[in-house]
């Protein structure tokens, strides 16, 4: 249904696989975006189809650095989520981490109005608490190689946070698990992506360790609903939000093959540091403070997903 009332709403990191899907639902609902991106990770491919709408707007810009902009929300998903993006400089992650929250947070003072923060499963780091609820405080290595983002993303929650108590900045924290459909990098090192790009290859499927690890797949579709209820609530949280059905590493890899009709064998290579063994949200919170859960199941949002990937790698053939 479309707001009664037009917002002008900044989402930064609007050109990644998140936050261009954000962008299209915001338009939809009638509002107007900038849509902020340095283009690090992001792609003006993803949002390319909406550069020519007169309610949208894009604005090359770094986060880090402060932005003048007068709007009426702000979601802010800018920074690499992938560990071969994150860990490529792990410094500049952590100040789009950091800086950026503390910029943005700056800007939801001046304007007085409302945040929210994408927050991530990582903040749990390798949890020894399953599944993970919000009061879970985590198992995270502070000096690890995915400390730049993991540590990154406790730190924007603490000021989230110290913003609300002090300044009554009315924010917004969802903690994203596993996401995953059209617009992925095809060379973000996801689980996912990776998969379907080595499937649709018909290269080695690399799995680290014995592929009993789980994860907890959630579609992009069902994700960015609930970012919106969850700004459109008054609930700060944070908010767990993703899909609580564990599938093992394994199990992925076996479906891709058959959804992909490939001819890829499953390799194994050794586990990476700091590599979670199980990572399935409880979404209790989010069902009942927002009433929503995941509708889309693994194999119909693969199937999405992989004839993007088929259509983009043929392209870039």
């Amino acid at each position: 249904m479309k707001n009664l009332k037009r917002k002008r709403v900044l989402v930064t990191g609007g050109a990644g696989f998140l936050g261009s899907h954000l962008c299209e639902k915001l338009l939809a609902h009638g509002h107007e975006v900038i849509c902020v991106d340095n283009l690090y990770t992001g792609s003006k491919d993803n949002i390319s189809h909406l550069l020519n709408q007169p309610q949208f707007e894009f604005i090359r810009h770094d986060v880090c650095f402060p932005l003048y902009v007068e709007v009426d929300e702000i979601f802010n998903l800018a920074c690499p989520a992938s560990p071969v993006h994150y860990q490529a400089d792990p410094i500049q992650t952590m100040k789009t981490s950091v800086l950026g929250a503390m910029n943005l947070l700056g800007l939801a003072k001046r304007l007085k109005c409302k945040i929210f923060q994408a927050s991530t499963s990582e903040v749990y780091g390798d949890p020894h608490v399953h599944p993970q609820k919000e009061d879970y405080w985590g198992n995270v290595n502070p000096i690890g190689e995915r400390s730049c983002y993991d540590e990154g993303k406790r730190c924007a929650e603490t000021l989230f946070f110290d913003y609300r108590r002090l300044h009554h900045i009315p924010v917004r924290v969802g903690r994203i698990f596993n996401t995953y459909g059209p617009r992925m990098h095809p060379n973000d090192g996801r689980v996912v992506s990776n998969f379907i790009v080595q499937a649709l290859n018909n290269q080695p499927i690399t799995i680290y360790g014995d592929g009993t690890q789980t994860r907890s797949f959630c579609y992009v579709d069902d994700l960015i609903e609930v970012i919106v209820r969850l700004m459109d609530s008054k609930e700060a949280g944070p908010i767990n939000i993703g899909n609580p059905v564990e599938f093992r590493i394994l199990e992925l890899a076996e479906k891709v093959i058959a959804l992909t009709g490939s001819s890829s064998p499953i390799i194994r290579n050794p586990l990476p540091s700091d590599d979670p063994k199980q990572r399935k949200p409880d979404i209790s919170k989010a069902k009942d403070l927002l009433g929503w859960e995941p509708s889309v199941a693994l194999e119909e949002g693969l199937v999405s997903t992989i004839a993007y990937f088929e259509k983009a790698l043929s392209f870039h053939a």
